[in-house]
């Protein structure tokens, strides 16, 4: 028994001892130094919101195309004798203007041939007409009543009379197959493309090239129900003195020169397209080779366009930088005097890249965050910072609450930035 007691003592002074010590060395530890200075916020850039007016436009794109264009044919066969030296790809032409002939020996012919018959009717016509004012001078002397037509010689007048008319008719069909022998030009324009040279025979009817008038070109642009409602613009619309349509401002690069011309909504389509749920309206550009070109750029037919139309003027709304907008209806506000976030719901009206327009929910002069912030909740410590337009930052630091002036006091300072780094923008 003493043997146990002897080796167990040693253990116990060694454990008791050891656990003494561990306690004693706790009481004394020194306390850890609190740190004086704030957790520091999050940096976050911001822009002033700002009040002005808003000015609706719909952005849409589409090809230009002429507002008449026609297949130019012949209306009776033949051979080619005349073509005009500007009915040829790219040829201006003017309205009137002779741009084919075919042969007219055999149509000159046809018309000598009527006049002949025309004659021959007339001959026949006067000798009826003689006829019976005969027959009617022989019943008047015999003292005849109850005399049947054919004693008057009425159907035989009635006959040649039919057959005048008839010759007549069969001139002015080989007159105007005559006139018919030359192509004229119906309007103003250009010439598309050209089919048909001198020596060629055609039929009536055959293609010989395609003009199109250079006074009106028209761009069909879809558009989305949202997008009409913003234009203001019903579903059966037509443009009139009284209620014209929105200025369309067209744009395309011709020549590696971005070009400008300005246009006007004149129409909608008849109907809805069923496969986009989208409606065209039709905006046309007058003289587009003329007083409508951008200098010596016309906006020709084939160009790919793109078109701005401009909508209403909606004045005094809050605009905020489009960044700044989360989600559908909320705006992050950074309240710089005390370095919090507020998350604001607001009253959308439109956002485009330059802006989100509000009506409500934020006020002028508050600075709206561009900065992604994660994890957002109100409340949140940030620190503001706001880009000048030299360049510089406007850091708004928010003193801690412990300072000798026992509040919260702004200080601003200029700070000169390279690059972008911490925007959103």
């Amino acid at each position: 028994m003493s043997r146990i007691v002897s080796i167990l003592a040693p253990i116990i002074v060694i454990i008791v001892v050891g656990v003494g010590g561990s306690f004693v060395l706790q009481m004394i530890k020194p306390e850890p130094e609190k740190a004086d200075e704030a957790k520091v916020g999050l940096n976050v850039f911001a822009e002033v919101v700002r009040r002005g007016n808003l000015h609706l436009t719909v952005e849409a794109q589409g090809e230009v195309r002429p507002r008449r264009e026609i297949v130019v044919a012949p209306q009776i066969s033949g051979r080619v004798s005349y073509v005009s030296p500007d009915f040829i790809d790219g040829g201006f032409i003017k309205k009137g203007q002779l741009l084919v002939r075919v042969e007219a020996a055999d149509y000159e012919l046809a018309v000598v041939r009527a006049r002949s018959g025309v004659a021959s009717a007339e001959q026949r016509l006067a000798r009826e007409i003689a006829e019976a004012d005969l027959a009617a001078q022989d019943i008047a002397d015999l003292g005849l009543e109850n005399v049947t037509p054919l004693a008057r010689r009425e159907p035989q007048l009635a006959e040649a009379q039919a057959a005048l008319d008839g010759a007549k008719a069969q001139l002015k069909d080989a007159e105007l197959a005559l006139d018919r022998t030359a192509v004229y030009a119906p309007f103003d324009g250009r010439v598309r493309e050209r089919s048909v040279d001198i020596g060629q025979v055609v039929a009536a009817g055959s293609a010989l090239g395609r003009i199109f008038a250079n006074d009106v070109v028209e761009v069909s642009l879809p558009l989305k129900d949202a997008e009409m409602g913003r234009l203001g613009l019903p579903l059966a619309f037509a443009a009139s003195e009284q209620s014209p349509g929105p200025k369309v401002d067209f744009t395309a690069t011709v020549g590696g020169v971005e070009r400008h011309w300005t246009g006007e909504v004149v129409r909608s389509a008849a109907a809805v397209n069923s496969m986009t749920r989208q409606i065209n309206v039709i905006a046309e550009l007058k003289d587009p080779y003329g007083k409508g070109a951008d200098g010596d750029a016309p906006m020709a037919p084939g160009l790919f366009v793109n078109a701005t139309i401009e909508g209403e003027t909606i004045p005094d709304v809050l605009i905020a930088p489009r960044a700044s907008l989360r989600g559908e209806d909320r705006i992050f506000i950074g309240d710089a005097e005390n370095g919090k976030l507020s998350i604001r719901p607001v009253d959308l009206i439109y956002s485009d890249a330059d802006g989100a327009y509000v009506r409500s929910g934020i006020a002028p002069g508050e600075l709206a965050i561009v900065s992604p912030v994660q994890a957002p909740f109100d409340g949140m410590s940030i620190t503001v910072m706001e880009r000048m337009e030299d360049g510089t930052v406007k850091v708004y630091e928010h003193d801690k609450p412990d300072d000798a002036a026992g509040g919260a006091d702004v200080r601003e300072e200029a700070v000169a930035l390279k690059g972008d780094e911490g925007t959103s923008r």
